[in-house]
């Protein structure tokens, strides 16, 4: 296997590390720096020569993604919108440099693990964090549709009152939708109601046994089960993987409410071979997927046709 570097880009913290032979090297992190576009561009940078040698580099961002151009659509937690990351990069460091979604390089972690093989062929991924992120496998391969956005699966919208037509839209995340009902912040929200500090309370308190706590927990399971239920609906995949700082703190006590409730919902003769199960890789996910995910379109722009017809979205 080539020697990759994954950079995990979070709205708090940097993390770069290094992939070599199937082994994940221990990974610098550091606090991310938003003053700035142009500071936030150089501290990248330097993340990312500490790990040189490596053959490519992945980056996994928080915010909605054009993968050919490899720079943010929009991006609420880190300053990157509009900034050609992948170019700038890609000059400064002199070798390939591939940008995508946190969550969909999660996935990618999911499916492959570190030596790159293929352990799941379908599968979707939902972060539960702050907000709700998605990533989507199919046959192994990442699907980011038609203008490489896919998938902000957070915004699926699974509890609008429809009764007198559309409701008028208001900002993101929508009434209704998964993000604003499954969310680490709706966590918050049910544990405040119920004489908790907050969501991280709630999970302690679920954890103890006590019964306000795991009523928040159930709520918020039951929530994402239909989410879930959309999710299978859809894709009939392998597995959905249930990750994110929240989903992982909360464990069954999210996850059995979640595949209950998802069973109510799914379509008959639909995900019958669906296992609905927690990340696997927790923090590492991110930098784990973000070089694997350059692995994968790395090989795929040395198996193109021609010189004329890169892939991976390595066109300046």
């Amino acid at each position: 296997m080539a020697r990759l570097v994954g950079v995990d880009v979070g709205g708090t913290k940097v993390a770069a590390a290094p992939l070599e032979d199937g082994r994940l090297g221990e990974a610098t992190v550091r606090p991310t720096e938003t003053s700035s576009p142009e500071a936030l561009v150089d501290q990248l940078a330097d993340a990312i020569s500490e790990q040189l040698p490596a053959e490519a580099v992945g980056i996994g961002i928080p915010s909605v993604v054009d993968f050919v151009q490899g720079m943010a659509r929009s991006s609420v937690n880190i300053p990157l919108q509009d900034v050609a990351l992948r170019q700038i990069l890609r000059e400064r460091l002199g070798i390939p440099v591939y940008v995508d979604n946190d969550a969909t390089v999660a996935a990618v972690a999911e499916a492959h693990g570190p030596d790159a093989q293929v352990d799941v062929r379908h599968l979707v991924m939902l972060t539960v964090g702050t907000g709700v992120g998605g990533g989507i496998v199919i046959d192994g391969r990442v699907y980011r549709g038609a203008t490489g956005a896919a998938a902000e699966l957070g915004h699926i919208v699974i509890g609008a009152e429809l009764q007198d037509g559309a409701p008028e839209a208001e900002s993101y995340p929508q009434p209704g939708s998964l993000e604003r009902l499954a969310a680490g912040r709706a966590l918050d929200l049910l544990a405040a109601d119920r004489g908790l500090t907050d969501g991280p309370g709630a999970v302690a308190a679920a954890q103890r046994g006590d019964e306000a706590g795991l009523e928040c927990l159930r709520i918020l399971g039951e929530r994402l089960g239909i989410g879930i239920a959309n999710v299978i609906n859809t894709f009939d995949p392998d597995v959905v993987v249930v990750g994110g700082g929240a989903g992982s703190a909360a464990g069954e006590l999210l996850l059995e409410p979640a595949r209950r409730t998802a069973a109510q919902y799914v379509l008959t003769g639909v995900g019958t071979a669906t296992e609905i199960r927690g990340a696997r890789y927790g923090p590492e996910a991110g930098v784990l997927g973000a070089a694997l995910m350059a692995g994968q379109e790395l090989r795929a722009e040395h198996d193109a046709p021609t010189l004329d017809q890169p892939q991976g979205g390595l066109t300046p």
